[in-house]
């Protein structure tokens, strides 16, 4: 036994593969073990070391299926390799046994666990694949998809599958025409193999509807109607049949007659690692036609005199037995278009492109319930232009302005004229002519007209307003086919050679109080102009050119009379500047002549005194806004209002509408000051008035208004709304207590509720219900009434809060629920026990009494017979 062991040991040592013993000893207790499938043996998997004494073997029993041994020195090892199943697992029980064989340690539970390894190569569900692809196909539509399987753990990336293409025959450019989908195997064409696939037809055969391809029935048909002469053979015996039809029947059967042929590789571990295991598969492909195609623009000539209706092009579906239908992409009415059961697309009437220039057709090819066989196909219908417009003159008449002097080759500006016709094209192409001008003085040809541009030009010069004020030009325009007569009419207009001049130069002095309206009119001032009324020659503008850099004056004009009215556009200032001497230029807006120049008597000046007006004094700034604390230091200064009178005049200051009596104002400095302690929580925002106002004189004055923020101090704590409650005994429903604070945020809410109680409460307990709000809650019903003094903390957000005593009185109820005596009452009151004895101390007292009276009255009546017997008369109470 111990030779065994000591052969076994170098064994179990080469097993470990590299990896450390230390890490695969450890304390014999229970243990899960993970094992890989398919290793050499023998394989060592874990030592196990008792920490009993007296230990000389160990044994282990359970699932070992005759492959899993231990050793006397507690190596468990493999004698046979583990296969990995999903949930695979070898429960063992293992103990340490003594010189005798008898257990000392244990026993223990041992779970081995078989884990997968990448032994398994993936393997395709089928060996061969073939499939068929229409010609025109769009690139990236799978239309076949290969799978594979693969054995190993499905949750590890042993499982983990890869596809790829790894040759294409043929491959007559060098690249790919089809891709596949990595992942899950979905074959498609790639960019180059919808451009480059089409479908071999050698023999050039077409199908009608009701016509199966490769139908012995009609390639007889067929071989009959292209075949001639005829002869006596029979067709079945016909070599040449024979061969069409056998070539007909394997076109499309892509094992037989495959158009491309692709080997697929499937890999593990997701593909490309070193250690991967793969297999291939190879995918047969035809290519099929697609008669489906779409013809391309179609292009019909307007006005098309034919027997309508006419065909313009025909469609194709892959399926005989498709049904054809015709829909209008823009939903216009009328349609013009029709198709017929053979997919023959029709125009039924003559088109016109002035009405639309564009069609799109949209052809449906369905089965007979109204499903869909191809995609939906659209055919662009072009419109194509004849001369069927004539030129047409924008305007009735048209109308342009050229000066006296106007130079030769100057243009005067553009006739425009319209054709319907299809613009940029020979017919809408017009020519322009110049077919008379009246009047003809100085002389005939004074213009000239760009034969293809429709530009009116300058032929001659020596206008004369006076003599000619205006000419009419007809101008024939045609575009080859049709032509038409515009009218032009040509003002000459005046050439500005005369300036301005003023009716006089000075306008003296005026004078303004400071202290009057922006718009104030000043003065009338007038130049007159020479040239032709209405005109930019003869038009006046007004300009200050000097003495008003600030802009305080402007000039209005009248169109009518040409007088500018000068006014005031900003608010004057004595103090700034007492007196303006203003130049005024009178200009055209048209520019002078070559050789005029304006001169002084387009100019003039005018003396603006300002009156000085006895002003209020002016606060240095607008707004006066502070904030301030509202628990700042009694005497501090918030502000200092300035202000100053423009007549340097002395003021002073004063203080109004302070309701609170808080602030005050230095007369002198306008230093404003508190003078009382102020509170937030009274008001949160003050507003003042600080009157500036002179001492002498008119003693004028202005106000200024004072806002005062108070910013928020903790300076409140928390409060109790009420400080006394009641609980039923019956019920013990929690009491709300609700506290306030006058403070803001982030003085104020959430509040935080506590009991402040030497020990913790084991009966009560307070919780917190919103951030004013908690619930006091009592957690044991008394036996007897009683009086409770809760003390309470309640803290504000800023942590600041005090102690309250809640008074709480625990008693029966009656039926309203409400106690027989409410907290509060005196202890000089007395209980029920109490006032009862008392009511009966009473009753009894009251029958004592009308005992006695009772007694006294029997008696009194006594003495009254034996009176009245002596003839005495006694009154009695």
């Amino acid at each position: 036994m111990a030779k065994a062991h000591l052969l076994l040991l170098p064994l179990l040592i080469c097993s470990v593969y590299g990896v450390s013993l230390e890490e695969k000893k450890g304390p014999l207790d229970n243990r899960v073990l993970d094992v890989p499938e398919a290793t050499p043996v023998p394989y060592a998997i874990f030592q196990f070391i008792s920490a009993a004494d007296g230990v000389s073997a160990y044994r282990v029993s359970g699932e070992t299926e005759g492959k899993i041994r231990i050793s006397r020195d507690g190596w468990l090892y493999l004698e046979e390799s583990l296969e990995w199943s999903p949930g695979k697992t070898h429960t063992l029980t293992i103990e340490a046994l003594s010189a005798d064989d008898e257990p000392i340690d244990g026993p223990y539970s041992v779970i081995l666990h078989v884990t997968d390894v990448n032994n398994n190569p993936p393997v395709f569900t089928q060996s061969q694949y073939s499939g068929s692809i229409r010609e025109h196909s769009p690139a990236g539509v799978p239309f076949l998809q290969v799978s594979a399987i693969d054995k190993d753990d499905a949750n590890t990336p042993n499982a983990v599958l890869s596809y790829s293409i790894e040759s294409q025959f043929p491959n007559p450019t060098g690249q790919l025409f089809f891709s596949i989908n990595p992942n899950n195997g979905e074959i498609s064409t790639t960019e180059e193999g919808a451009a480059f696939l089409r479908a071999r037809n050698v023999l050039g055969l077409t199908y009608s509807r009701g016509e199966t391809r490769g139908s012995a029935e009609v390639l007889k048909k067929k071989f009959d109607e292209f075949c001639t002469p005829k002869n006596e053979l029979p067709i079945e015996n016909n070599p040449f049949f024979t061969c069409v039809q056998r070539a007909e029947t394997r076109r499309f059967n892509a094992v037989e007659d495959p158009d491309y042929t692709l080997i697929v590789r499937v890999e593990d571990l997701g593909g490309g690692a070193p250690n991967s295991l793969s297999s291939t598969a190879y995918i047969n492909i035809a290519i099929t036609p697609n008669l489906w195609v779409n013809p391309g623009q179609i292009r019909i000539k307007e006005n098309l005199v034919h027997e309508y209706p006419k065909i313009i092009t025909s469609v194709r579906s892959n399926d005989p037995n498709a049904r054809y239908r015709l829909v209008q992409k823009e939903r216009e009415i009328p349609f013009p278009f029709t198709i017929n059961v053979d997919g023959e697309i029709f125009v039924t009437e003559a088109l016109d492109r002035e009405q639309k220039d564009m069609y799109i057709l949209v052809v449906l090819a369905e089965d007979k319930d109204g499903v869909e066989l191809e995609s939906p196909m659209e055919i662009q219908v072009k419109v194509e232009d004849e001369n069927d417009n004539a030129p047409v003159c924008v305007h009735a008449e048209s109308v342009f302005e050229v000066q006296e002097n106007e130079k030769v080759g100057s243009q005067i500006g553009d006739l425009l004229v319209h054709d319907a016709d299809e613009e940029k094209t020979v017919n809408s192409l017009l020519h322009y002519k110049l077919l008379s001008q009246s009047p003809t003085n100085p002389a005939d040809g004074m213009f000239h007209i760009d034969g293809t541009r429709g530009k009116i030009q300058v032929a001659k010069h020596n206008f004369r307003r006076k003599d000619v004020p205006e000419y009419q030009l007809k101008i024939g325009v045609t575009n080859g086919g049709f032509s038409t007569e515009c009218s032009v009419i040509i003002r000459i207009i005046d050439i500005n050679n005369e300036i301005p001049i003023f009716e006089k130069n000075d306008y003296g002095i005026y004078s303004v109080p400071e202290l009057a309206e922006v718009g104030t009119t000043l003065l009338n001032i007038k130049a007159t102009d020479a040239d032709d009324p209405g005109t930019g020659s003869s038009k006046v503008e007004y300009h200050i050119t000097s003495g008003d850099p600030d802009k305080l004056f402007s000039i209005e004009v009248d169109d009518a009379t040409g007088e500018g009215r000068v006014y005031i556009a900003q608010p004057l200032d004595y103090e700034v500047q007492s007196t303006y001497q203003l130049q005024i230029d009178a200009r055209n807006p048209e520019p002078l002549i070559e050789g005029v120049q304006y001169n002084e008597s387009s100019s003039a000046v005018v003396v603006i005194q300002l009156v000085d007006v006895d002003e209020p004094p002016v606060f240095s700034v607008d707004i006066l806004n502070v904030n301030v604390p509202e628990n700042v230091t009694v005497g501090t200064v918030l502000l200092t209002a300035e202000a100053k009178d423009p007549e340097e005049k002395k003021i002073k200051f004063r203080l109004e509408d302070d309701e609170h009596g808080w602030l005050e104002v230095d007369p002198d400095s306008g230093e404003l000051k508190t003078k009382a302690e102020m509170d937030r929580e009274v008001v949160e925002q003050l507003k003042v008035r600080i009157i500036a106002y002179e001492t002498e004189d008119q003693k004028q004055e202005v106000e200024k208004e004072v806002s005062i923020q108070l910013l928020d101090v903790n300076d409140n704590f928390p409060k109790l709304q009420k400080t006394q409650g009641f609980m039923c005994v019956k019920q013990l429903t929690p009491l709300v207590l609700t506290a306030v604070d006058g403070d803001a945020e982030p003085n104020g809410e959430p509040f935080t509720f506590s009991l402040n109680m030497v020990r913790k409460s084991p009966n009560w307990e307070i919780t917190p219900v919103d951030g004013t709000s908690a619930k006091l809650i009592l957690k044991k019903r008394p036996t007897t009434d009683q009086t409770y003094n809760i003390p309470i903390n309640i803290k504000d957000n800023a942590g600041m809060g005090v102690t309250h005593k809640f008074e709480v009185r625990v008693c029966n109820c009656t039926e309203l629920g409400y106690c027989y005596m409410e907290p509060g009452t005196h202890a000089w009151m007395m209980g029920v026990s109490g006032t009862v004895g008392i009511l009966g101390g009473v009753l009894g007292f009251i029958l004592l009494l009308l005992i006695i009276v009772i007694y006294r009255i029997k008696k009194n009546d006594k003495k009254k017979d034996k009176n009245m017997a002596d003839g005495e008369t006694t009154v009695m109470l």
